[in-house]
Parts: C-alpha cells; structure tokens; sequence
C-alpha cells in the first residue's frame, strides 16, 4: 500500500510550460517500456511510487506503450485506481494517439475519427475521465493539418483533455499547427520529441527554435540516446543490453568503436562535472531553458533516483559545450 513520502517536492525542480501556466517537473516519468503484461506488478508499483515520492508528478503514456499497444494504460490504470487515486490532482498524465492501435482504416495517423475514438479508448484503460495533456503523436501527410487539430480543439473543449500537445512534428508543420491551435482558441502547451547529444533532430529541423518563438514547451524522449549515454556501454555492448534484447531502436551496427570512444571522452567529461554520465546527459537537455522536460524510462527504482540528480547542475561552461560537441560530431560521423 503506497504512502507518501512527507516533503516530497522538496528534491524536484519544476519548470513553466512555455508561456502557459502549467509546471512540469524537470524530470517526468515514461511508460514507453517495462509496463507490459509481463511485467512484474509488484516492480511496476515500485517505479510508480519512486518516481512520485521524487517530485515526479508527470506520468507520461500513449496507447501503443506496453509491450503490447494499451498494456502501459491498462497496468498504469490500475496502480492508480488501487493506490493513488487520492493524489489524481497532484498528478500529470499525459496520453497520445496517431500509431497504429487497431485494424482497418482508422486504426492510426490522424483522421478525425482515430483521434477522438482513440482518446475515449485511452481513457477508458486508465479508468479516467480526463487526461491532463493529449497529444497528437505524429504527423499525417494524409490528412489536412485542420482536421487533425480540430480533433484536438474538439477534445479539450469537451473537458476529456485540460491542454493539447503534438509529437514528433517539425518546426514548419508546428508552426501551422499552432496557428490553427490559436484560431481554434485550444490551449495547446507541448512539444514532444526525441533530443538528446547524439541525436539533434529538433535543432536541424527548425522545432527547438519554432517552440521557443512561439513560446511553447518542449519535452523530450531518449535523452539518454537508447541508454547509449548510459554507462552500460563503457566497456562495449554487453550481453543484457536493450541492443541485444530488441535492436529495433538501436542496433548492434550503428554502436562504431568511434561512438563508444566518444561515449568514454563525455564520461570523462561527466566525472570532471561531478557528474554520472547520464546525468550530465539528461542536464545537457536542460541547459538553455527551451526544453521543458526530460523523459526517463526505468526498470529499477534506483535509476530513477539517480536520474532526478541531474537537476542539481544543468550549467555547461563553453568549453565543455565545445567538447560535447566535438563528441557528436566523432559520433555521427561513421
């Protein structure tokens, strides 16, 4: 049975959603993995509880999370009907829609009919009435961009979501969005998209500098590069890495001797900061005020309290930016 840790907000800093009202912790917690079926329950209870009792007030889902697409919802759903329901208002849970969910036509992207149905089949696995942020969760060049936001208009007026939010959108196509988010009068807030040292797609496709003028949030996915900024990798791959368990998002051929070297050089880095090498990782994410928040995947509740010490240093001074960036580019370039 949970009970809450007293001052738990105290080791948490909470930043402001662009230029909405709404904080998020600088940290938040991701159910993209370890919450399906299989899962144990007593561990998933355990990271829950973890993450909350941290300051970690943002749970964030999608209804493909799992493995299999809905387990994250479903597993979720009940920790929170079972233990914490008391504290639902202390909480941000965020849920998304637009991959594939289920068969024929509507299953996924971004009609208007996949959007609202698949938002009434989030909330029904989660046992709630609303989520606190809904997210359209890619980009459809199928389906005309007003439609789609008019969906997530739709929702939010209809009290099921309290703020809109897009996922894996550009800079152009957001900045559209959002002017249509604006016409529609739809408090939309967020940006979520995958950032981390090794991977600077937000800043070549113009959504890191989008967000920021326009004055919206960002939160990011695998800041830790698939736990490649981990330190499981200092000594080569090893044998129970995710790599070697499923390489769907990180494959056993794009590990070059050059990017684990330049993993060892940003651990030597991270030493001279008085840093882990994934703290200093998840505060490189941080440091220029734009991103809002980082994601964190968990298996054990110890990473997770490891992780929140990141937010203790998120200041580089210009040679250690220099140098990590020297190390992306000896990463990127084989």
């Amino acid at each position: 049975m949970y009970t809450a840790r007293i001052n738990r907000y105290s080791d948490m800093k909470y930043y402001r959603c662009g230029q909405s009202g709404l904080k998020l912790p600088g940290i938040s917690f991701g159910l993209w993995h370890n919450f399906g079926g299989s899962a144990d329950k007593e561990n998933m209870k355990a990271l829950i509880f973890t993450a909350f009792d941290s300051g970690i007030t943002h749970f964030d889902l999608a209804d493909n999370y799992g493995p299999e697409p809905g387990d994250a919802e479903i597993n979720f759903g009940r920790i929170l009907k079972e233990e914490l329901y008391g504290y639902r208002d202390e909480m941000i849970i965020t849920t998304k829609a637009g991959y594939d969910m289920w068969e024929g036509p509507y299953g996924s992207w971004g009609s208007r009919k996949h959007i609202m149905a698949g938002l009434d089949q989030s909330l029904k696995r989660l046992g709630l009435d609303y989520v606190d942020i809904f997210y359209h969760h890619r980009m459809d060049p199928g389906t005309p961009l007003e439609e789609s936001m008019g969906a997530l208009s739709d929702i939010v007026r209809s009290g099921k979501a309290l703020y809109a939010g897009l996922s894996n959108y550009d800079g152009p196509t957001l900045n559209k969005a959002a002017a249509l988010l604006d016409e529609f009068k739809c408090p939309f807030i967020i940006n979520q998209n995958r950032y981390s040292i090794f991977d600077r797609t937000i800043e070549r496709n113009g959504l890191k500098a989008m967000a920021a003028k326009l004055g919206k949030g960002i939160i990011v996915f695998s800041p830790l590069a698939q736990g490649l900024l981990s330190e499981k990798y200092l000594n080569g791959i090893p044998e129970d890495s995710r790599i070697r368990r499923d390489g769907r998002f990180l494959s056993e051929d794009s590990v070059t001797p050059e990017k684990l070297d330049a993993v060892r050089r940003l651990n030597d880095l991270a030493k001279k900061r008085g840093q882990t090498l994934p703290e200093m990782a998840l505060a490189w994410v941080l440091r220029d005020g734009v991103v809002t928040s980082a994601l964190i995947g968990a298996s054990k509740s110890g990473q997770i309290l490891d992780n929140v010490k990141a937010l203790n240093n998120t200041e580089f001074s210009e040679e250690e930016l220099r140098l990590i960036d020297e190390c992306y580019s000896q990463a990127v370039s084989f």
